[in-house]
């Protein structure tokens, strides 16, 4: 049996807004340029790459998913965003020097016209950072009023028919979510009297989602990860999704954990550091900062490997992860894992990744499959948490009461199953059975 859903055709201009123009925003969007003008391909990009099995193997039906549902068509996007600093986009690419320079200058011209809007900044939560190209106001009540009044210009001045909204900005201090965080009514009482655990990344999530404008948290921000942002989501309808752009180490230990535990293959130890260089690097340099990543990693291998269940295998599991600020490597990240295993008769093994990455590119696609699933999702009235979004995230943001999937490849088979749902095909659960697939 298939279910008829009802998604709105994606016609007109989609506007992709960014709070943070840095390194991951400025790749993502030249990147996005250059692929319509047929400069590069959008590798890493499910959504324009990807192909979906529909119905049994013996129907061989395998399109592109772009091809089988309705998405955004990358020649009706246009970008828009806040940062702390003036410079274009071209300016702050070159700045970012991720994206090699005779690239860069083939795309001047469309890069130059992007101009950030002043950005909602407050020091207290990003120490390491220092940008004058800031909103000023008297509460945050009144800042999340003018992001909303500078996405409205924005989707005007763009001639625009929706609009989502990816945080690609800094790692904030570490906020555990409090009273005020528990409901809309609290939450807007804590705007007006500018409440110091409502910080710049929850503004900009309150004034989209208020505005029913999907919202994508790319860092280990606390953001829409409230009782209260659900609530208010489900009351406009909003679709939302978080958090922390899976890129590189934490790809790597959703890709190879669920391996070994589907081996009973046993871990005693992994140690993960990682040095880096851009300004993601500088702010994790702060301990406040680093705490929030640092709580982002961690959780990743115990829900996955399930130690309570396996104790003979995971009880003793010691995990330690370590982000070192190393200004040479620039946005050219560097991982280095060491993992103690065991397997028969406890016999000691060891693994060791080093998993030289480029930050950017890894986010990029993250950034463009977010931004055109997230407005699927709006167009099919889907609204509060995304969980089929889970493969894209560090800390995936699940609903009360629930624990998240950090498996990939369970995570990739939601994703194809909601997109398959989306579409009114067939769910796919590979049971082999003649009377259900070939």
């Amino acid at each position: 049996m298939t279910t008829e859903v009802s998604v709105k055709p994606a016609k007109g201009r989609l506007g992709i807004l960014t709070p943070g123009l840095g390194a991951v925003a400025t790749t993502f969007i030249a990147g996005t340029i250059a692929i319509r003008k047929g400069i590069g391909k959008p590798i890493g990009s499910y959504s324009q790459m990807g192909t979906i099995r529909l119905g049994k193997r013996t129907e061989n039906r395998n399109p592109l998913v772009k091809d089988f549902i309705s998405l955004a068509n990358l020649d009706d996007v246009v970008f828009g965003g806040w940062d702390i600093y003036e410079d274009s986009v071209y300016d702050a690419a070159v700045n970012a020097n991720v994206l090699d320079s005779k690239l860069l200058d083939q795309l001047k011209d469309e890069l130059s016209a992007i101009k950030p809007m002043s950005a909602v900044f407050d020091k207290h939560y990003v120490k390491k950072l220092d940008g004058k190209h800031v909103k000023t106001a008297a509460t945050k009540m009144e800042l999340a009023e003018a992001v909303m009044e500078d996405i409205r210009q924005f989707k005007e001045a763009n001639d625009c028919e929706r609009i989502v909204m990816v945080w690609c900005g800094s790692t904030e201090i570490y906020i555990r979510e409090s009273e005020v965080h528990s409901s809309v009514e609290k939450l807007e009482q804590g705007l007006r009297e500018n409440h110091v655990d409502i910080p710049p990344s929850m503004i900009y999530a309150y004034a989209a989602i208020k505005m029913g404008i999907p919202y994508a948290n790319g860092a280990p921000n606390l953001s829409c990860d409230t009782a209260a942002l659900v609530e208010l989501a489900k009351q406009h309808n909003t679709p939302i999704a978080g958090k922390d752009f899976k890129t590189g180490q934490t790809l790597m230990k959703t890709i190879l954990a669920p391996g070994l535990k589907a081996r009973s293959l046993g871990i005693s130890g992994w140690f993960s550091t990682n040095i880096l260089g851009n300004r993601d690097g500088e702010v994790l340099d702060d301990p406040d900062n680093f705490k929030s990543k640092e709580v982002s990693k961690l959780g990743v291998l115990e829900q996955i490997l399930e130690p309570e269940k396996h104790p003979d295998l995971y009880k003793d599991l010691y995990h330690k992860v370590r982000i070192n600020y190393y200004p040479p490597h620039g946005d050219n990240k560097e991982g280095w894992d060491n993992i103690d295993i065991f397997g028969w008769l406890n016999y000691p093994m060891q693994i060791k990744i080093d998993f030289l990455c480029r930050d950017s590119i890894l986010a990029a696609p993250i950034v463009l499959d977010l931004a055109i699933f997230l407005d699927l999702a709006s167009r099919a009235g889907l609204s509060g948490i995304q969980e089929w979004l889970s493969f894209y995230w560090k800390s995936p943001q699940i609903a009360e009461g629930l624990y998240p999937q950090h498996d990939i490849f369970k995570q990739f088979e939601k994703l194809k199953n909601t997109l398959r749902h989306l579409g009114g095909e067939q769910l796919i659960t590979h049971l082999g059975l003649d009377y259900y697939e070939q």
